[in-house]
């Protein structure tokens, strides 16, 4: 890979992992019901989750829905229908306190098993592999994006997390709280509109 194609891989990854989106979002979340610590096994999830679908994408599994287009729409309804769970936890989260909140962040397992139903992380997958790898050495190229994503990813939604448990003094007031919990769960259920209406 290129000098210039790394660079260009490098602001990629940086624009599609720091912009707003249902991990971003529910990090925000996360971070503010539950803090920064608390949060990390979910934001290492998206960070190595992500990476894994990359390279398990990468490999051949468009192919699988290409040969089944069935096994799309399905991976859509179930994704459709995580999501709205996700929201429904996030709406009717607990009071901000000591990090012990009446819900559990998500697992590192959780987050990582969300990839595969969240429609941005498939964009950005899709995207990074069709522009960023090259047929000439489509493996190390495959695993360079990766690395990269990995590299990027995590912390640009760090940031998120940070800012979240940054405004958990400011949500402390319950009433506060709650308006920001359920705002969080609209947008989440918002970002569905890509999976829902194409």
């Amino acid at each position: 890979m290129s000098i210039d194609l790394l660079v260009a891989l490098i602001g990629f990854a940086f624009v599609t992992s720091v912009t707003p989106g249902p991990n971003n979002l529910m990090l925000l979340a996360s971070g503010v019901n539950f803090g920064f610590r608390r949060t990390l096994p979910h934001m290492l999830g998206v960070g190595f989750g992500f990476m894994f679908m990359i390279l398990v994408l990468g490999l051949g599994l468009s192919a699988v829905f290409v040969a089944y287009p069935v096994t799309h729409d399905v991976l859509r309804v179930v994704g459709g229908a995580y999501m709205l769970w996700l929201a429904w936890k996030i709406a009717n989260a607990g009071a901000v306190g000591d990090g012990a909140s009446s819900g559990t962040p998500l697992t590192f397992l959780q987050a990582a098993l969300f990839q595969w139903v969240n429609p941005k992380a498939w964009v950005m997958g899709i995207a990074a592999i069709a522009s960023y790898t090259v047929t000439s050495d489509y493996f190390l190229s495959l695993v360079t994006v990766c690395v990269v994503f990995g590299l990027v990813n995590i912390p640009s939604i760090g940031i998120w997390v940070g800012f979240g448990s940054a405004m958990r003094n400011l949500l402390a007031n319950p009433r506060y709280l709650r308006a920001f919990n359920i705002t969080m769960a609209l947008l989440l259920v918002a970002s569905m509109a890509p999976l829902l209406w194409r």
